[in-house]
């Protein structure tokens, strides 16, 4: 059986630290290099979480201010 990619891994690891309330709705997620020391994978690792979690309406990434977590009623698919 194939292991989880890693990145779809850490996206439902952060959606689950969004429920138990680590990360609150309107909150700014750690950076891009805090993010890669801290589950131990490559930038571009982390984009395809970002990707993944604004398709599912998780966080809204913000030009020049950052990744923020949006208010879980509007996510598009309760992963």
């Amino acid at each position: 059986m194939p292991s989880t990619p890693d990145y779809i891994r850490i996206s439902d690891e952060i959606i689950a630290d969004v429920r138990s309330g680590k990360y609150k709705p309107g909150g700014k997620l750690p950076s891009i290099a805090r993010l890669c020391e801290q589950f131990q994978v490559s930038p571009s690792t982390i984009q395809l979480v970002n990707v993944r979690l604004e398709a599912l309406g998780v966080i809204d990434r913000r030009q020049g201010k950052g990744v923020f977590v949006t208010d879980p009623s509007t996510w598009l698919r309760r992963p």
